[in-house]
């Protein structure tokens, strides 16, 4: 078996702040374990160089490679040139991740991702590249926004990022050199102690992606939505998928996400009728997941009108 290497990836835009955050931490010899044989892959070029005669980093090599050079052969050929202990890498912003892993060699594991914004032109970036800015959240550990000013608005960033995810923390740090943590507290939109759980037509895609990140503190829950049925006649009888159409970022990665609905209703459902569901939500193991996940338990279904908007996002 290939020997693990971990990988650390820092993303951002061009000059978003990623070549000085990694000339900072090769600098400190409390990273990791500065003995360790590093290689460093640069996919950007901005104007602030690397100072290579500070690293507190004493072995290391540093290769600058194209989006043209990217790729499995690459990577490939520097892992035997060079022999890492482990690679940083500075990626280029106007790629999508999708392109580094398929460029990975076996063995070549993410140990931590790292995204830089800044806040200048970070709400530019997401109005007109949505699509990469959603890329350099997703995977993200942390979040980093630079040049961040008294007068901006940590609420407006804060709600851009978590509609992407509520996985990375958030770090806004000042001119002159002041960092602070977001902390603010993300109430969800409905009440998951209620009896009956509402969740309105806008809030599905918040109430899916909660769910499905922590199905635990769902389990007995009873719920009630509306969603868009989808049957397969290799389903059992009286067993259908229920859900909504979810924009995460872009047209483009619109996808169907729904749940697994058991039932007793007489009423004939076919794929694209809609529903609404009362249901006690069972985390258990299905065949249609092939693994554990929320079954809905059917206490009522009825047919219902489309929703207004029947995709639904997180903004």
């Amino acid at each position: 078996m290939a020997k693990e290497i971990p990988v650390y990836l820092f993303l951002g835009f061009l000059e978003s702040g990623k070549t000085k955050f990694i000339q900072e931490t090769f600098e400190d010899p409390r990273f990791d374990d500065p003995q360790a044989k590093t290689l460093l892959l640069v996919l950007e070029e901005g104007e602030e160089e690397y100072d290579p005669s500070r690293f507190a980093v004493k072995d290391f090599a540093v290769e600058t490679l194209s989006q043209e050079e990217l790729s499995l052969e690459t990577l490939s050929t520097l892992m035997k040139k060079h022999r890492p202990e482990r690679v940083v890498v500075e990626y280029n912003g106007m790629l999508t991740l999708d392109k580094f892993f398929e460029a990975m060699p076996d063995g070549w594991l993410i140990a931590q991702v790292m995204s830089f914004f800044d806040s200048n032109t970070f709400f530019s970036y997401n109005q007109n590249m949505r699509q990469l800015v959603f890329d350099k959240v997703q995977y993200a550990d942390m979040v980093v926004f630079n040049r961040f000013k008294g007068e901006y608005s940590k609420e407006e960033f804060h709600k851009v990022i978590r509609a992407v995810s509520r996985r990375p923390g958030i770090v806004y740090e000042y001119l002159g050199g002041k960092a602070e943590y977001d902390d603010i507290v993300d109430p969800l939109p409905f009440d998951i102690d209620a009896p009956v759980i509402e969740i309105s037509d806008k809030d599905y895609a918040f109430f899916y992606r909660d769910l499905v990140e922590d199905m635990q503190k769902y389990e007995g829950k009873v719920v009630r939505f509306k969603g868009m049925v989808a049957t397969d006649r290799r389903m059992k009888k009286g067993t259908i998928v229920v859900g909504r159409h979810v924009m995460t970022c872009c047209e483009a990665d619109i996808t169907y996400s729904g749940l697994v609905c058991m039932h007793a209703s007489r009423l004939p459902l076919r794929t694209r009728d809609w529903v609404i569901v009362k249901a006690r939500i069972s985390i258990e193991r299905h065949p249609i997941y092939g693994r554990e996940g929320p079954v809905l338990k059917a206490v009522s279904v009825d047919y219902a009108f489309p929703p207004e908007q029947e995709v639904a996002t997180f903004f």
